[in-house]
């Protein structure tokens, strides 16, 4: 299979600009630290979820399906831009997230209801274990789902970074300065992001450090989250007849910052998402930035980067959570 020949639905507004963070980069005396924007991506207040989404929705168009189920926690930024994406496409979105109704929604959760998903709620089962109850009972309605998996992380969702490094090697190639990144720090969760950029690297025979920053600590079946991923990038090389034969071992996934686990905010978050707003304007969200920034800025302090390096970070959005963890985010 040839990745030029997938096909996608435009969800999202590309490519997503690159910023210099000076003032951040001063305050912290390190290295150069750029911010690759895929908050600004369009749909539903944009995240790194759209240039999955644009593959795996296509593929449920193609298939004739009439509605998308997914997963996640309640404030999950994948799961308000798979409702949104269902929404602009006409096709009906069931989201099954974790916990039980709240009072009132926020957040994420409002913007859900705003795009019109239907939500089962599946108590501490966040990571879509009730699905298959769902696309039985849809199918028995009449009705043929597209099951989309959580965060998007399958081969056909990696395609959306695959070409996302494409996009980011062709913006720097026509920057007026010459950006030559020495590492790409993003949020690692549930694995699509990460593998598309180690086979785009790849294939475009970069040389920057790929590195993950691990943002849960709850694994998906007996592996590792390490060897779910490595065995994603496999199984994607294989299936896009990429020719890639890295080990586990050649992984940069930092679990360091991971706290006291999903979804809670601590220390790091809080100074992260301070910094970035009062330096630079930039909002990041509690769950992922937050933490994924939160541990460069700690790395940075650590002199673990040269400092006349340039780094980027890759911003995968998820704003509207903000609003959901006011009380944790109050002392910022």
């Amino acid at each position: 299979m040839s990745i030029n020949t997938i096909n996608k639905v435009e969800l999202g507004v590309f490519p997503t600009p690159i910023h210099k963070l000076a003032r951040l980069s001063a305050h912290l005396g390190g290295p150069q630290i750029y911010i690759k924007r895929d908050d600004l991506t369009g749909l539903a207040l944009g995240g790194n979820k759209t240039r999955k989404l644009e593959y795996l929705l296509a593929d449920a168009v193609a298939q004739g399906c009439d509605c998308v189920i997914t997963a996640g926690a309640a404030q999950s930024n994948h799961c308000r831009q798979t409702a949104a994406g269902a929404a602009k496409l006409g096709l009906g979105c069931h989201l099954v997230l974790g916990g039980q109704a709240p009072n009132m929604a926020n957040g994420n959760l409002l913007l859900d209801a705003l795009f019109g998903a239907h939500i089962h709620w599946s108590g501490e089962k966040r990571k879509g274990e009730d699905i298959p109850k769902l696309v039985n009972e849809l199918l028995s309605q009449g009705k043929k789902p597209y099951v989309v998996p959580y965060g998007g992380s399958n081969t056909t969702g990696a395609i959306g970074f695959i070409q996302a490094y494409s996009e980011l090697m062709s913006q720097c190639e026509s920057s007026h300065e010459t950006l030559d990144f020495s590492d790409i720090v993003f949020a690692s969760s549930s694995g699509a992001t990460h593998c598309g950029l180690v086979l785009g690297q790849h294939i475009h025979k970069g040389k920057s450090n790929i590195i993950g920053i691990n943002i849960d600590k709850d694994e998906m079946g007996k592996d590792s989250y390490k060897c779910q991923l490595q065995a994603l990038i496999e199984q994607s090389a294989h299936t896009l007849a990429i020719d890639y034969q890295g080990s586990i071992d050649e992984l940069h996934l930092i679990d360091d910052y991971i706290g006291q686990g999903y979804g809670v905010v601590g220390e790091l978050e809080r100074e992260a998402i301070a910094l970035c707003a009062q330096y630079e304007g930039i909002l990041l969200d509690p769950v992922y930035t937050g933490r994924a920034m939160g541990g460069l800025i700690d790395m940075i302090r650590r002199k673990q980067f040269s400092a006349d390096s340039n780094v980027l970070f890759w911003h995968t959005g998820g704003a509207p959570a903000v609003f959901a963890y006011a009380s944790a985010l109050q002392n910022v």
